[in-house]
C-alpha cells in the first residue's frame, strides 16, 4: 500500500513538472512526505502481511 501511494506521487509530481501544472507546493509536500514514509520503511525492514 505505501509503494502504491509514493508511485502514484511520484508520478503525479512528474506530470505536474513536465506540463507545467503544479498544485502550489501541495505536491512537493506530499512527495517529500511519501518519501520519507518510504526510507522508514526501509529502515524498519520488510515485514510480511
Amino acid at each position: 500500500m505505501l509503494w502504491t501511494i509514493a508511485i502514484i506521487l511520484v508520478v503525479l509530481w512528474l506530470l505536474g513538472m513536465i506540463t507545467s501544472f503544479t498544485m502550489g507546493g501541495l505536491i512537493h509536500i506530499l512527495l517529500v512526505l511519501a518519501i520519507i514514509a518510504v526510507v522508514v520503511n526501509l529502515l524498519r525492514g520488510r515485514k510480511t502481511l
